[in-house]
């Protein structure tokens, strides 16, 4: 008895023994292509993550969504927010725009992005108005030159001490703006903690023909320090 295992005969079609002519040559093809193409294909793959971690982590754009802030920025303007501008021991200064998470301060829940100026920061005295209109910090009055020409400096008379660690922010367009004024009522008296600061808007990078540098306007230069010592 043969006890040997039978073993199929291998197909010998020309099918077995010879792949699909269109197959190969569309390998073939690619990689010719891949062999031309690689560097640039992975060049280009790590442009683009390179300029995902910086969106994340270094700059990122925000689109300017409402006209809160006419006077400097325009609806659907996008700015460039420095994400490491407060990263590293620095924090806000009077006068600078700044782009923020609302949640717990403007919105009680659901977290919103915010762009506004930063008039005090904490230890602050920010009041409406003086005899001729003008807000002051720690008795200091601003000349803002940066508002939507018609706008009043506030229509709303107040007079705030600001928390340590929080800021009074309020827009350029005045009139229009809902800031610091609109949630004295709220928990923090409408100031915003300097934790949920994403960033400072640096630049406006788009359109090209409002392209510009958000520099500190020089009237805060001339703001004393506050009671409790700390300069902005």
């Amino acid at each position: 008895m043969n006890n040997e295992a039978v073993v199929p005969e291998r197909d010998r079609s020309p099918a077995a023994d010879e792949a699909d002519p269109g197959e190969r040559s569309r390998s073939v093809a690619f990689a010719h292509w891949w062999a031309q193409w690689r560097r640039t294909v992975l060049l280009a793959a790590g442009c683009i993550a390179a300029l995902l971690l910086v969106s994340h982590y270094v700059v990122e754009p925000f689109q300017v969504p409402s006209t809160s802030m006419e006077g400097t920025l325009r609806v659907g303007d996008r700015v460039l927010v420095n994400k490491l501008a407060y990263r590293f021991g620095d924090t806000p200064r009077r006068g600078d725009v700044i782009v923020f998470d609302g949640e717990g301060s403007f919105r009680q829940t659901g977290g919103t992005d915010y762009v506004k100026r930063v008039i005090g920061v904490g230890g602050d005295r920010v009041t409406c108005c003086d005899v001729r209109g003008r807000i002051t910090v720690n008795g200091r009055a601003l000349d803002e030159g940066y508002l939507l020409p018609g706008d009043a400096p506030s229509r709303v008379p107040f007079d705030i001490e600001v928390p340590e660690g929080r800021l009074w922010v309020m827009g350029d367009h005045r009139d229009d703006s809902s800031d610091s004024r609109d949630h004295l009522g709220d928990p923090g008296g409408g100031t915003v903690p300097v934790g949920r600061v994403i960033g400072r808007a640096e630049w406006i990078g788009w359109p090209v023909g409002h392209w510009t540098k958000l520099n500190r306007p020089a009237t805060f230069a001339a703001v004393p320090a506050s009671p409790a010592g700390r300069h902005g």
